[in-house]
């Protein structure tokens, strides 16, 4: 059993960590009896942090939002520009750290008191973010709802408009948030269906946890990154794009990743195919890498291209 400071320190975290413990798997975790764990609750609870607990057998503990923010060295100033920053970052305003800025604002919007979140929600209501890249703008309280959901394993209802077809409410247990090209999913077991399903944010509005709690299941596979790009690669899209570049293929690939397939031509140059459903990601992606290139198809694309550069030349000045 570690000392007292390294085991405070350790169940401190796993309650930032967790939504809900149950007593018994909390005691198990730090390797202590009931007892020392309701005694290193009490310690936390004069330190400032607000541990709500449940009496019996299904008893456990829970990290609540308090009158005060806790004692993490930050004014109040400093936590809403946190938060801010996360927000922003969540939107994809910095590359690479969606899922990251997810889970630590769920963490701290989870923690702020309702006169911070007030601020934070009043300053997002009067500033409008800017995505690269073309991607939906989406609603960072929808994201930390989410996020919530999943870290707490809560059951949740939302709206969702479908690809194709009419909007419906779905009824789920949320398992991860997965950032992926330019988008947000859900992945998630569907109570409905009976299956898992991804759902993309953009299209999810009214999320609400419904406050019962579920066992989480095992997903095939166990990546959720890896099960959502299996699934997409099922799905049609609207667009088969084939485009001669002049420049190597690594480039390209360093650029767009695993969103499109480069291949070397013997006469040089490459090319590169992508499946979209949104002309506007290739149109970028030709834009940036600013080489001399040849669209093979669709035709909506060499039309978009050209009306794209146009409108530039146009309005450079």
């Amino acid at each position: 059993m570690a000392n007292t400071s390294a085991r405070m320190l350790r169940l401190l975290s796993l309650l930032q960590t967790h939504r809900y413990w149950p007593g018994s798997e909390l005691a198990d975790r730090l390797e202590v009896s009931a007892r020392t764990l309701r005694r290193d609750v009490d310690r936390l609870r004069e330190l400032g942090y607000p541990v709500d607990a449940a009496r019996g057998v299904a008893g456990g503990y829970q990290l609540q939002a308090g009158a005060a923010m806790p004692p993490l060295l930050l004014d109040d100033e400093e936590a809403v520009a946190i938060a801010v920053g996360l927000r922003s970052a969540a939107a994809g305003a910095v590359a690479g750290f969606e899922e990251t800025s997810v889970r630590a604002l769920a963490k701290v919007i989870q923690l702020l008191p309702p006169r911070l979140r007030r601020r934070i929600d009043a300053l997002q209501a009067v500033t409008t973010p800017g995505v690269f890249g073309g991607g939906p703008v989406l609603d960072a309280l929808t994201l930390t709802t989410l996020a919530m959901a999943c870290r707490g394993e809560e059951r949740l209802r939302f709206d969702y408009a479908p690809r194709e077809g009419e909007a419906a409410r779905r009824h789920v247990e949320p398992h991860r948030l997965v950032s992926l090209g330019r988008r947000w999913y859900l992945v998630a077991w569907d109570l409905d269906r009976g299956d898992w399903r991804s759902f993309r944010v953009d299209r999810l509005t009214a999320p609400e946890p419904t406050g019962a709690r579920f066992r989480p299941r095992e997903l095939p596979g166990g990546d959720p990154v890896e099960w959502l790009r299996s699934r997409m690669r099922t799905i049609p899209s609207r667009y088969d794009v084939s485009v001669v570049i002049q420049t190597d293929a690594a480039t390209i690939r360093g650029f767009v990743g695993n969103w499109g397939r480069a291949e070397e031509l013997p006469e040089g140059g490459c090319r590169l195919r992508m499946n979209v459903d949104d002309l506007g990601w290739p149109v970028m992606v030709l834009g940036v890498l600013a080489v001399p290139f040849t669209v093979e198809s669709p035709d909506e694309l060499r039309d978009l291209a050209r009306r794209t550069g146009e409108a530039l030349v146009r309005h450079a000045g």
